[in-house]
């Protein structure tokens, strides 16, 4: 029997993460809510166009292809649009094929109160207000930024690369109170004298351990099979270096998880290494480290701890 949705990994995503709404957004921004109403029906029948996170969600939900009898993985739709305006929505999803059934329609409301409803350990959406009301409720969630990463026209959807950043994403802002209120100096020696105590989880800890889960679907899969190749690729780029990296791997190994590549740059300008592992979405909590060139990777903003203190008060 398939997992139940207390046993999956959810994904929660508005569909201003899924697709572009930027022509129906001007519609209700110039003409309002009727007009809104009126348009999308107009046009219900059109496919809307790929949004920011759609490339990743696409090879997230097919990570059930390699797990038929598990189906592991789910994705849910919470929309700030009616269940009317929405029927354009869920036909685009017809339309691309992307197999999501589960959607709360709020009728213009935040619907970021039901993310534990559906047990997602991530709900992404390109409307910051959301983003900072979920946060600050304790929820994960993620602020999907413009990007030009949308073209992900593969058939046979092949392996999905996830990265994240340390501190504040995967483990608390702790180690990043430190930094913020000293200096490099007194960092490294707050974060060797505490290298054998783990850190505190995390907003996107649940996500990153329900990776692992699947993760270790995958090697028994190569057990049986020496032949299998992985459809799941996890990677930690983190600012640290050593001695502080420490602390960063006993964390993870008394969480019993790990990540297939782990960075620590020191200072170094993450997108030096975005650019050669190209992961199909990175996370981080601090805007300034959310860089990607030319826009070809899909970045989401975590806007959690005291590197945005001063963003979540407002």
């Amino acid at each position: 029997m398939p997992y139940y949705i207390e046993d999956k990994l959810v994904i929660a995503v508005s569909s201003s993460a899924l697709f572009d709404l930027s022509e129906s957004h001007e519609v209700f921004l110039q003409q309002g809510r009727k007009a809104y109403k009126a348009f999308q029906e107009q046009h219900r029948d059109k496919p809307l166009g790929k949004g920011v996170a759609f490339p990743f969600i696409k090879r997230f939900l097919a990570l059930n292809r390699r797990f038929p009898e598990d189906l592991p993985v789910e994705v849910v739709l919470l929309s700030r649009n009616s269940a009317s305006t929405g029927k354009r929505v869920f036909r685009s999803i017809q339309h691309y094929g992307l197999e999501i059934t589960r959607a709360a329609f709020m009728e213009g409301e935040s619907p970021y109160e039901y993310i534990p409803a559906f047990n997602a350990s991530l709900f992404l959406t390109a409307n910051e207000d959301d983003v900072r009301s979920a946060i600050a409720a304790g929820h994960p969630a993620g602020l999907a930024l413009p990007s030009a990463a949308v073209n992900d026209d593969q058939d046979d959807v092949g392996m999905l690369r996830i990265a994240f950043d340390f501190d504040g994403v995967i483990a608390d802002d702790e180690a990043e109170s430190v930094f913020k209120g000293g200096d490099l100096d007194a960092f490294v020696e707050h974060e060797v004298e505490k290298s054998a105590v783990p850190h505190r989880p995390g907003p996107l800890a649940d996500l990153f351990r329900k990776l692992a889960q699947l993760q270790q679907l995958e090697d028994e899969a190569l057990e049986r099979d020496p032949s299998y190749q992985r459809a799941l690729v996890t990677a930690i780029v983190t600012a640290r270096n050593a001695p502080a990296h420490e602390r960063v791997i006993h964390t993870l190994e008394s969480w019993g998880v790990s990540a297939n590549k782990t960075f620590f740059l020191g200072g170094m300008e993450k997108y030096r290494v975005l650019s050669r592992f190209k992961p199909h979405i990175f996370f981080d909590d601090q805007r300034g480290h959310l860089q990607s060139g030319t826009g070809e990777i899909a970045m989401v903003h975590i806007p959690f701890g005291i590197a945005n203190r001063s963003v979540i008060d407002g």
